[in-house]
């Protein structure tokens, strides 16, 4: 294996070399305890620990601890996952997946859960360190397999941390021969309209020794595309789409997205899918040399987005929110009425969670409207990328 040239330690998952002793840290750690009893609360902890302290490398933690704790979390949290095109994963080779940002935890994991279940390689995980509030967590992700993505740096720092993480990704991909998963944008898309943010692919290209499009084909960039049923963070998009809507200058606070998180964890997704594009190096590979390098940006975010909203699974209640979002019958036979008032208590029981002193019935419709267009976004995409791509 290629050595690296710059220490990513600061970044980089831990290796196989440190886990014993970072596992002993870990669970000595108040915060994780009750973390593991939080999520897990019929746990025999003092066993867990004892599991835990067994384990000697991050496969091992995947494949004996991580991959129990995700079937259990899509028994009680999902109506099943399934997957389409993963025999498009070459074994062999090593994949930057990119995929829409659905959910701020589970993404990568469920799209790990389906290598596991294969028996196929995992990939590391590109995670925020805004996210990192306790040391543990910092422990925890990178035990798991996850580098750090710097968030939040005046210009000039976050310019060198862009660097940095772009060359350790090649480093991951042509030096370690590991997958990387990385969201298409920082953050998610609040109403679920997917696109692949540009400043990404400009860090994508950052590393490496070439050209910025022989750069981008050396990280074999693989479209997934992860589709819900049902989003359990729906009504706290649409409380801060009113809140944002009242005062321009909202912001969330660190416990908003700590409550973000948990709910999309343990929150009822209904099915899931994970849908396997296809590698785009061919694509890149077969431009022109002295093509633009903002083409070459252009080119390769379409291309994800095409594959992205090409592979969204549909369900009933994209159908129904897209007929009622745009005021149209044109899907009345994808689904049944039954469906159509199914949908209609889900979303009048989602809008009544949401806490907010005095909203209106005109500010209830506002957030209304708001989550069915976040439903029929989806299927809005797919139309497009079926007539475009």
């Amino acid at each position: 294996m290629d050595t690296p040239e710059t220490d990513y330690t600061e970044i980089a998952p831990y290796d196989d070399s440190h886990f014993a002793e970072r596992i002993v840290d870990l669970v000595k750690e108040p915060g994780f305890e009750h973390a593991v009893k939080w999520v897990l609360p019929d746990v025999d902890y003092d066993g867990f620990v004892k599991l835990l302290e067994s384990i000697g490398s991050k496969h091992e933690f995947q494949v004996k601890v991580m991959q129990n704790f995700l079937e259990k979390l899509e028994a009680h949290t999902t109506g099943g996952i399934t997957m389409t095109g993963i025999e498009n994963v070459d074994s062999d080779k090593s994949y930057t997946f990119i995929s829409n940002h659905r959910d701020i935890v589970l993404d990568a994991s469920f799209i790990n859960l389906c290598f596991l279940r294969k028996g196929m390689k995992t990939s590391e995980v590109a995670i925020g360190d805004n996210l990192l509030i306790y040391d543990w967590i910092t422990h925890l992700v990178k035990l798991n397999g996850s580098f750090i993505v710097k968030r939040n740096l005046p210009t000039r720092q976050a310019l060198e941390a862009a660097k940095q993480l772009s060359a350790y990704i090649h480093y991951a991909i042509t030096g370690k021969h590991e997958s990387i998963w990385i969201a298409q944008r920082q953050g998610r898309a609040k109403d679920s309209s997917d696109h692949t943010q540009e400043s990404v692919i400009k860090m994508l290209a950052l590393g490496g020794h070439g050209s910025v499009s022989q750069n981008l084909s050396a990280l074999n960039i693989f479209p997934v595309a992860i589709s819900y049923e049902y989003d359990p963070n729906d009504y706290l998009k649409a409380r801060e789409y009113l809140l944002r809507h009242r005062d321009p200058d909202f912001k969330k606070s660190q416990h908003d997205d700590l409550f973000s998180m948990e709910t999309g964890l343990m929150g009822y997704k209904g099915r899931v899918n994970i849908a396997f594009g296809s590698c785009i190096s061919p694509m890149i590979d077969v431009m022109a040399e002295d093509i633009d390098k903002a083409e070459v940006y252009r080119r390769v975010c379409h291309s994800i987005d095409c594959r992205i909203h090409g592979g969204y699974k549909i369900f009933p209640i994209n159908y129904i929110a897209y007929d009622r979002a745009f005021d149209s019958d044109m899907y009345e036979d994808r689904y049944t009425q039954e469906e159509a008032e199914k949908v209609t208590v889900y979303i009048e029981g989602q809008l009544d969670k949401v806490d907010v002193d005095n909203i209106t019935p005109q500010e209830r419709n506002f957030m209304r409207t708001y989550m069915y267009t976040m439903y029929a976004n989806p299927l809005r995409n797919k139309l497009i990328a079926a007539g475009y791509c």
